[in-house]
C-alpha cells in the first residue's frame, strides 16, 4: 500500500487553498547528500541554473530541483511506468500496471549501465539521491508537498537508480500500431489497397508474410495502448478505468489514418548562411501538450560542464542545448523498432508454441500490485522468447507478443543524451550517438569551430527476409538478425548546401541501400520539410528573426498544390463554385482569423480525405477509414489518372466535397463567411492528470487554455489537431534557437511554464509567449544570469537527518 499523507484527503479547492507558499527570493538551506555549497538561481523566466562544485553534486542538485518544481509529475510518471497506479487511485488502474509492468526492462543491469557509458549508473544514483532528498525534506516539511498529494491523501515514494532507466514505456513507440492497422486491411480488405492509408516510402510493396493469419484479435492492442498512454484520473475515487475507450471499434486502429502528433522540426545553418557568421541552429520537438510541459528548461554547471536546454524532469542531463562547445536538436528519424509474432499454441497445451521443430513454454512471473483501498492483486506476466504477451487467444490456439528495441540493453529513451552532451566535437558526438537506443532520432549538430552535421541514431534491428511491415509467426522463421551498428546509419558533415533539416519526412540518402536494411518506410509527410528548405534557400543568409518567423510560420505546403489544382477544376454546383472563389484567392497561410483558412481545413480534414477514399476503394475496405492519408490525397489531386480514373471523376470528388465543406461552415459558424474564424473552431488545451477532477472551481487552475489557435497539421507551426472536434493533439513543446558561439543571443520557451505547481507564477507564464510565437532569452553566461534570477536558492552540506516516524494511515 502507498504510505499516506497524515491529512486526511481533501477536496482539490481545499488541496489548492492549503498549497505551499512559493519560496522566498533569497533562501539558504542545509541539504543532506551535498558534499559543498552549491546554488539555483531561477531567472525570471522559471529557469534553473545549477552550480555545483562537482559532477556528483550538480547530478544531485538537480534531481532535487526537478522534485523541488515536479515532485507530483515524476512521482506518477514513475508509478505509472513501474504499473504502480492502483496503489493510489485504486482497482480500476491494476489493468493498467500490470501493463506497464510487461514493459519493463528485465535484462541484465550490469549490461544495461554498461551500454551508457562509465558515468552512468553513477549519474543516475545521484540524481535520484536529490530527488529523495527533496522527498525527505518534504516528509519532515508536508506543507512542501505539492497540493495532488494532498488531495489523494499520500506521499511520494522512494527512487531507486535503476527506475531511472528500466521504465521504457514514456519514450516514443513504433510500428506496432501500424502493423496492426495494415493486418486489418489484409484481413478485412485488400493489402494493396493499405496505401490509401499510410503511402511507404521509398516506393515499396509489402507481402503477407508467408504463414500468418492477418486477421489478429483487437484485443492485441489493448496492453501496449494501456502501457504507453499517459493517466487521466477523473477523481480521488476513479470509477472511468484506465483504459480510456475499450469498445471494439477503437482498437481496430485501421479507421485511424492521422499519424500521431509526435514530430519535431530541426535545423542547422553553417556560418556562409548566416547573418553573423556563426553557425545556428532551431530545434522544436513535437509531443501531445499537457500541464505540466513535457519539457523542463535546465543549466546545469560544475567545473567541466556547462550545459543548457530542455529534457524531460525525471531524467538527468540535457537532450536539446548547448554545452558552449556545441549544440544539438532532435526529430525523430521513423526506424521501424518493434514487430509482433503470433504463435501456434498447442492443442490443450495453451502455455507452449510452436518453435521451429518444437514446443517452447512460455515464461509466467506472477507479481503482486497493491491496490488502495483493498488487499493486493495478484497480475501473471506472460513472456516468450521474442517479449511480453500482449494477448492469448486459446479458442484459436493462438499467442501474440511483443519484440521491440527498447526492450533491449541500453534503450532507456533519451537517457543516451548523458554521453552526448558532454561532446566537443562531431567525432565524439557521432561516437556517443553510435550507441543511441531509443526513440530514434535525428540529431542536428552545430559546434564553435563553425561546423555543422546531421546524425541519426537508433538501435535498428536487421530483418533478413522481410520488411516489418506486418506482424510475423513467431515460429521461428522470422528472427532478428542482430542491429545495424550506428555507424551503418547515415549521416552529414558539412554539406555544400551549408544547411541542413529535418522535419521527420523520408531523408534517407540518394544511393542509401534501403532495400537491404529496410530501416522503416512510415514516414511524416514532407510538407513542413519542403517549406523548410524553401524558406532557408530564399535568402542567402538568415538572421534570429528569419528563425524565429520560421518557426513559426503558417502557409501550408499541402494547400498551395491543392489551390494549384483548384485553379484547373471545372466545378458544377454554385456552392462549390462560392467556395472554390474563397479558397483562390487565399495565401494558404492556416492564420487563425483567416475565413479561408476555416474552410480549407474543414473541407481537408472532414470531407476531401473522406471521397477520396471511398472513391478509390471498395466499399467494405472504405469503410475501415475514416479518411485516406494526406500524401495519397493530394498525389491524387495532381495525378488522378491512376488511383481516379481521370481528372472528371476528380473534379466531380473536388465539386462534392468543397459544397459539403461550405454547407458545414454556414451551420457552425454562419452564413457570412467574411466573419469565419479558423481560430474559433480550432483550440488547445493543456490538460492537467486531475483535469477532469470533480470539482469544476478548480479546472482552470489545473488545465491551461482552451485557447485559439493557428496552424494546422503541415505547417511548420505544427498544429496536429483531431478532425472530429478541431481541437490540437499536438505541436511544439518547446521552442529553441541557439546562436552558436553568441550564447547569450539564444531563444526558448517551453508552454505552458517551468513549473508544475499551479500556484506558481510560473506554472502558465509562458503560454502567452508560445501562442503568439515569441521566446525568452536562454541565459548562459554567469554575469547574465544574475541580471536576471528572480530567486536565488542556496544549499550547505549537512548531515543526514533522521526522517520523523510512519504516521498512521488516514483512512
Amino acid at each position: 500500500m502507498a504510505r499516506r499523507h497524515p491529512r486526511p484527503p481533501l477536496t482539490l479547492l481545499a488541496a489548492l487553498a492549503l498549497q505551499a507558499s512559493l519560496p522566498a527570493q533569497a533562501e539558504s538551506l542545509k541539504l543532506p547528500g551535498l558534499s559543498a555549497p552549491a546554488e539555483i538561481l531561477v531567472d525570471r523566466w522559471g529557469v534553473p541554473h545549477l552550480y555545483a562544485q562537482s559532477n556528483d553534486d550538480l547530478f544531485f542538485l538537480q534531481g532535487y530541483n526537478a522534485a523541488r518544481d515536479r515532485l507530483f509529475q515524476i512521482d506518477l510518471w514513475r508509478r505509472r511506468g513501474l504499473g504502480r497506479l492502483a496503489s493510489i487511485f485504486g482497482p480500476n488502474f491494476v489493468e493498467q500496471d500490470r501493463a506497464s509492468r510487461l514493459m519493463l526492462y528485465r535484462g541484465d543491469m550490469a549490461a544495461e549501465w554498461k551500454r551508457y557509458g562509465p558515468s552512468a549508473q553513477r549519474i543516475s544514483e545521484r540524481f535520484v539521491a536529490g530527488i529523495n532528498a527533496f522527498i525527505d525534506q518534504a516528509s519532515r516539511e508536508p506543507d512542501l508537498l505539492p497540493f495532488e498529494f494532498r488531495y489523494f491523501g499520500y506521499a511520494p515514494e522512494k527512487w531507486q537508480a535503476e527506475d531511472v532507466v528500466r521504465i521504457r514505456s514514456h519514450g516514443l513507440t513504433r510500428n506496432l500500431s501500424s502493423e496492426l492497422s495494415r493486418a486489418v486491411m489484409a484481413c478485412r480488405g485488400s493489402l494493396a489497397h493499405d496505401e490509401v492509408r499510410n503511402k511507404l516510402s521509398p516506393a515499396w510493396e509489402t507481402k503477407l508474410p508467408e504463414g500468418l493469419d492477418p486477421c489478429i484479435p483487437p484485443e492485441v492492442y489493448r496492453s501496449y495502448a494501456l502501457a504507453t498512454q499517459g493517466v487521466q484520473v477523473a477523481g480521488r475515487e476513479d470509477r472511468r478505468g484506465a483504459w480510456d475507450g475499450a469498445d471494439e471499434a477503437s482498437l481496430q486502429l485501421a479507421a485511424a489514418p492521422l499519424r500521431p502528433p509526435e514530430g519535431s522540426n530541426a535545423w542547422v545553418l553553417a556560418p556562409s548562411k548566416t547573418a553573423t557568421g556563426r553557425p545556428m541552429l532551431a530545434s522544436d520537438p513535437h509531443r501531445a501538450l499537457a500541464s505540466p510541459s513535457l519539457r523542463y528548461i535546465v543549466h546545469l554547471n560544475a567545473p567541466g560542464l556547462s550545459v543548457i536546454g530542455a529534457g524531460e524532469p525525471a531524467l538527468p542531463g540535457v537532450s536539446i542545448g548547448h554545452n558552449g562547445t556545441i549544440a544539438f536538436g532532435l526529430t525523430i528519424f521513423a526506424t521501424d523498432q518493434e514487430d509482433l509474432f503470433v504463435y501456434e499454441t498447442r492443442p490443450g497445451k495453451p502455455d507452449e508454441y510452436r518453435y521451429r521443430d518444437g514446443w517452447e513454454k512460455v515464461r509466467r512471473v506472477s507479481e503482486s500490485v497493491p491496490v488502495r483501498g483493498g488487499s493486493p492483486e495478484k497480475v501473471e506476466l506472460v513472456f516468450t522468447r521474442h517479449g511480453p504477451v500482449l494477448h492469448a487467444d486459446p479458442a484459436r490456439n493462438r499467442l501474440y507478443a511483443l519484440r521491440t528495441a527498447w526492450t533491449e540493453p541500453g534503450t532507456a529513451p533519451y537517457f543516451g543524451s548523458i554521453d552526448y552532451m558532454r561532446a566537443r566535437n562531431f567525432e565524439e558526438f557521432r561516437k556517443a550517438m553510435a550507441n543511441w537506443g531509443t526513440p530514434s532520432e535525428n540529431q542536428l549538430y552545430a559546434d564553435t569551430a563553425g561546423n555543422i552535421g546531421w546524425v541519426s541514431g537508433g538501435l535498428a534491428p536487421i530483418r533478413k527476409n522481410w520488411d516489418g511491415l506486418l506482424p510475423v509467426p513467431g515460429d521461428g522463421r522470422y528472427e532478428w538478425g542482430g542491429f545495424w551498428s550506428g555507424e551503418q546509419l547515415p549521416w552529414s558533415y558539412n554539406p555544400k548546401q551549408g544547411w541542413i533539416a529535418s522535419s521527420n519526412e523520408q531523408n534517407l540518402p540518394t544511393g542509401y541501400p534501403y532495400q537491404e536494411r529496410k530501416l522503416g518506410f512510415e514516414w511524416a509527410a514532407n510538407a513542413r520539410w519542403q517549406r523548410v528548405a524553401e524558406q532557408l534557400k530564399a535568402k542567402p543568409r538568415l538572421d534570429m528573426e528569419d528563425m524565429k518567423a520560421l518557426q513559426n510560420d503558417l502557409l501550408s505546403i499541402t494547400a498551395r498544390r491543392a489551390l494549384a489544382v483548384l485553379r484547373e477544376v471545372k466545378l458544377e454546383s454554385g456552392t462549390a463554385k462560392t467556395a472554390a472563389a474563397l479558397l483562390l484567392a487565399w495565401d494558404a497561410r492556416v492564420s487563425g482569423s483567416s475565413p479561408a483558412a476555416a474552410l480549407y481545413e474543414v473541407w481537408w480534414s472532414r470531407h476531401l480525405g473522406a471521397v477520396v477514399k471511398d472513391a478509390v476503394l471498395p466499399a467494405a475496405t472504405a469503410r475501415l477509414l475514416s479518411s485516406a492519408d494526406t500524401e495519397f490525397v493530394i498525389d491524387a489531386l495532381e495525378q488522378p489518372a491512376k488511383p481516379l480514373g481521370g481528372t472528371a471523376k476528380r473534379d466531380e470528388l473536388l465539386d462534392r466535397s468543397l459544397a459539403k465543406a461550405w454547407e458545414e461552415m454556414v451551420r457552425v459558424a454562419g452564413s457570412d463567411a467574411a466573419s469565419w474564424r479558423w481560430e474559433r473552431l480550432h483550440q488547445v488545451m493543456l490538460p492537467h492528470p486531475l483535469g477532469r477532477a470533480a470539482e469544476p472551481a478548480v479546472q482552470a487552475r489545473l488545465s491551461v487554455g482552451p485557447f485559439p489557435k493557428q496552424g494546422g497539421n503541415d505547417t511548420v507551426n505544427i498544429s496536429s489537431y483531431d478532425p472530429s472536434s478541431l481541437r490540437q493533439l499536438g505541436g511544439a513543446s518547446f521552442r529553441m534557437l541557439i546562436d552558436v558561439g553568441s550564447w547569450d543571443e539564444s531563444l526558448a520557451v517551453n508552454t505552458p511554464g517551468q513549473s508544475g505547481n499551479p500556484a506558481s507564477p510560473h506554472y502558465r507564464d509562458l503560454a502567452p509567449l508560445w501562442l503568439k510565437g515569441e521566446y525568452f532569452p536562454l541565459l548562459y553566461t554567469r554575469a547574465r544570469v544574475e541580471a536576471a534570477t528572480g530567486q536565488r536558492i542556496e544549499l550547505l552540506p549537512a548531515a543526514a537527518v533522521k526522517p520523523p516516524p510512519k504516521p498512521a494511515a488516514s483512512r
